[in-house]
């Protein structure tokens, strides 16, 4: 096979989109899924490629420095798409920790593990690392983020994506390895694990649950539909310049509030209910330690330089997911059982 590339992270929400989308579309590639299966990882999400010849499963936790070397040797590794993250917020400013040992020290002994294969030709092999808008910070007097935005993270989660950015770039720099970092903003459709905004409503708009909105759901995110951002990461990973980064967004804001309520008003439709019952369940909760007002991405560089746009209209796309959702209970259900039952209680029940 031509390449053999190792992506973390890849029975995740974004990961496991990316891995079908390589699996199916490049079958001369040998693609290693590495996933440690924490409580977001769902083999489940990789069902239809599970079987494909060119797919592996290694569960393995990036921060088994060990086990990466062994991963490397074994499936002959020549390029890294790095997704594997802790990446909810919440979860950050109740136990950071966790996201240094991920986020962090995971990214570096993937980078070493990277550095050691690969040792003698750095320059030939690609280790493109995964990041997210919320490294730059918060928007308050307009304007979007570029990638010559100056970081300025604000929360545990965001602060610990940050340092592997850096990290990856100080490999470049210090040992010529040869990286390209993206960052996205807010992703949403299928997979998705349902304690992020969409999900959580979407699922306790069926149970008839409340819905919890920090604040005054004022703040405001850019959406992306996540087929896009695994259009925009093959698009980076085959066609991207070495050293650079790519801001991946949908063109798409939207204040937290006005997502709910289309949400309730889409909800309502499909399943039958009076018009407006649905929004009877917000419930406006403690807003969140250090919630960033805004996010606003512009993925002008991307577009011009390696031609990618979002193919989907916000609108198209929330039909979608939630027809994703309904149709697929069972998912649902799976996910939404045990550990993560007791996690919903303690962070918004309380």
């Amino acid at each position: 096979m031509s390449k053999s590339i190792l992506i973390t992270g890849g029975a995740g929400f974004i990961g496991c989109h990316v891995v079908r989308l390589f699996v199916t579309k490049y079958s001369e590639y040998k693609i290693v899924n590495l996933d440690a299966l924490t409580y977001a990882g769902n083999l489940e999400n990789l069902k239809e490629v599970e079987n494909a010849p060119n797919y592996n499963f290694e569960k393995v936790d990036i921060q088994d420095a060990d086990a990466l070397d062994l991963i490397f040797a074994k499936h002959q590794i020549s390029d890294v798409i790095h997704l594997a993250a802790e990446s909810h917020v919440d979860r950050s400013i109740s136990d950071p920790m966790a996201f240094v040992k991920t986020n962090v020290f995971g990214t570096v002994n993937l980078l070493n593990a990277a550095k050691k294969a690969w040792v003698g030709e750095l320059d030939q092999h690609l280790f493109y690392h995964v990041s997210t808008d919320e490294v730059y910070g918060s928007l308050h007097d307009g304007g979007f983020f570029l990638e010559t935005t100056a970081y300025d993270p604000q929360s545990p989660y965001s602060a610990s994506k940050a340092a592997s950015d850096h990290f990856v770039r100080a490999y470049a720099n210090t040992y010529k390895m040869k990286t390209v970092v993206s960052n996205c903003s807010n992703n949403y459709g299928p997979n998705h694990f349902p304690e992020k905004l969409i999900p959580l409503c979407i699922n306790n708009i069926k149970n008839s649950k409340p819905l919890p909105v920090y604040g005054k759901g004022e703040n405001v995110r850019d959406w992306l539909f996540v087929k896009d951002h695994a259009r925009a990461i093959d698009t980076v990973f085959h066609r991207g310049k070495p050293g650079e980064t790519y801001n991946i967004g949908g063109f798409n804001e939207w204040k937290n509030i006005d997502i709910v309520r289309l949400l309730c008003q889409k909800m309502d439709q499909k399943l039958g209910r009076e018009a407006g019952s649905s929004e009877k369940l917000i419930t406006f909760v403690q807003d969140r330690a250090g919630h960033d007002l805004r996010y606003a991405i512009d993925a002008t560089k991307i577009q011009k330089e390696l031609g990618w746009d979002p193919s989907l209209q916000f609108e198209e796309g929330i039909e979608l997911t939630i027809d994703w959702y309904l149709a697929n209970e069972e998912w649902l259900e799976h996910v939404t059982s045990g550990a993560y039952q007791q996690y919903y209680k303690e962070l918004y029940e309380n």
